[in-house]
């Protein structure tokens, strides 16, 4: 029961800590803007079901990824068997494979096979009779394959999501082809839709300055070209501008290393500036110094962003894409490069939006319950233990202190579940205070003395809620790592809950009772 005074300065320091990280909850946010800059300023996030927000179930297009994959691979075994002058027929593709015949076979297998190694290594490849190929993934390389594509793209979704500013998205995997994204406080989906429905697949081309557009508009594209048309900004009567584009990539969007939202020095416009890494700065000086006074097509999923002309090589590997952008596009465009490309593009299954109504119902359900709790452990603790009720009383009190502060200080998401962990962890902390007051009972009754009873009280009980907290804690653990969204919405603050639980418990109450002990020194303890 000794409490020297470093232990007893390091427990109020606890207590203060988490008091004030508590504090900025009980404030606006004009309030909070007022503060100091040392003051913290974080609250708890509430979750999608307490706040309101936005539901997106996404799907991943894997067959028109697929397609793409066997699209390419086509293009680069025409590409490399005319130059290295193999002869072939019936060249196609699907987004299940592509299939080809050898006119000559012999001694081409080698070549044919560095050809599909370059494109995709998990390409596997079958001979038949006379010179037949058919390339295909195999079952094991296309769940490996989709699997990886569907972590990928939930990176990137969350790199998007938390670029917009939104806090504490939810973002869970559903199936092996969905996504699950929950934004609390976002009422208009729009542009978070628009972020998301782009695969933001960006490459330069060079203008194939010898084509006809308008013969490439009547289906005579020439053979290497391809007829891209402008993203139209001016006016929705216009038509599209079109282009001819080489087909080669020359540079692509995987060697940008940043991008942001400027404006031109010159006509003071939004602009996007763009770097790229040590080999696209390398390969951007080559194409830039080959071809000065010819156009450089910027495309982006599709779509020419625009077509400057190449005034003088760009030794310095950066850049700025000009497309009469507003502020908020340029911003957009710059949060879809720097997050990165989709690999697969996302549909939107389903859209669902809480009103802020429902998160107003919530919150006051969880507030009566968490007081009426409150309130029927304090009356229940004091008519039982009388003073020591009370000392119990005052530790729940820090123990939501705890809560709310360690919710604020992680930012964790607090979601209607949540409050349920919250309610139950009342409940749950003066059981360790029900054992320690039982026991002293039990020693008091016994013949000893009010020291004795005490510390013995305190001493023996404490292995007992150390125990039954332990393994409360390891449920709560296993909920987290095993459970989705809701589920570690209960586990966190049901973790939190029991370690705040055994603070007060085991420390702050003993700290209590300690100084009421040697300040009274009394021959009976009223318990």
């Amino acid at each position: 029961m000794y409490f020297p005074r470093w232990k007893l300065a390091l427990v109020t320091f606890v207590c203060l800590f988490f008091a004030i990280l508590a504090l900025p909850n009980l404030f606006s946010e004009e309030q909070r803007a007022k503060w100091p800059s040392f003051m913290p300023a974080k609250t708890v996030s509430l979750g999608l079901d307490l706040q309101g927000g936005s539901y997106l179930l996404l799907e991943l297009n894997y067959d028109q990824y697929f397609r793409e994959q066997m699209t390419s691979l086509v293009e680069a075994l025409r590409s490399e068997m005319i130059s290295r002058k193999i002869m072939y027929k019936d060249l196609h593709g699907t987004e299940k494979g592509v299939s080809f015949s050898l006119i000559t076979p012999a001694g081409n297998e080698a070549a044919i096979r560095e050809i599909v190694r370059k494109v995709d290594p998990e390409i596997e490849i079958t001979t038949g009779a006379d010179g037949a190929y058919q390339m295909t993934y195999s079952e094991m390389a296309l769940k490996s394959k989709k699997q990886h594509l569907l972590d990928q793209s939930i990176q990137i979704v969350n790199k998007r999501v938390n670029e917009t500013g939104t806090r504490e998205p939810i973002i869970q995997r559903q199936g092996d082809a969905r996504i699950v994204l929950q934004v609390p406080g976002l009422q208009d989906p729009e542009r978070l839709k628009a972020l998301l429905g782009k695969t933001a697949k960006m490459a330069f081309h060079l203008v194939d300055e010898n084509a006809s557009t308008e013969d490439a508009a009547m289906g005579k594209v020439p053979a290497g070209s391809m007829l891209v048309y402008a993203e139209g900004r001016a006016s929705h009567k216009e038509q599209p501008t079109p282009y001819v584009l080489k087909s080669r990539v020359e540079l692509g969007g995987e060697m940008l290393v940043d991008s942001s939202a400027t404006f031109d020095s010159h006509t003071n416009e939004p602009v996007v500036s763009f770097k790229f890494n040590a080999a696209g700065a390398q390969r951007f000086a080559e194409v830039s110094s080959k071809n000065i006074g010819k156009r450089f097509a910027v495309v982006l999923d599709g779509k020419i962003i625009t077509a400057p002309v190449i005034q003088s090589a760009i030794l310095t590997g950066d850049g700025i894409i000009t497309g009469n952008f507003t502020t908020e596009s340029a911003n957009d465009l710059a949060v879809l490069l720097r997050s990165g490309a989709l690999p697969v593009p996302l549909n939107v299954v389903e859209e669902r939006s809480v009103g802020p109504s429902l998160g107003a119902d919530s919150i006051e359900a969880g507030k009566l319950a968490s007081l009426l709790g409150v309130a029927l452990v304090m009356v229940f603790m004091y008519l039982n233990y009388g003073l020591f009720g009370l000392f119990a009383n005052i530790a729940v009190l820090f123990n939501i202190v705890f809560i709310i502060g360690s919710l604020s200080l992680f930012q964790a998401t607090l979601t209607l579940p949540g409050i349920a962990g919250m309610v139950l962890t009342l409940g749950m902390a003066v059981d360790a205070n029900v054992l320690i007051y039982e026991r002293i009972r039990e020693e008091q009754r016994n013949g000893k003395s009010p020291f004795s009873a005490i510390e013995a009280g305190f001493r023996m009980a404490q292995a007992t809620i150390t125990d039954a907290n332990i393994t409360t804690l390891i449920a709560a653990l296993l909920l987290y790592y095993f459970g989705t969204g809701t589920v570690k919405g209960f586990a966190i603050t049901l973790a939190i809950g029991i370690l705040a639980s055994m603070f007060t418990a085991i420390v702050l109450t003993r700290l209590m009772v300690s100084i009421w002990l040697r300040r009274t020194r009394p021959k009976k303890v009223p318990i």
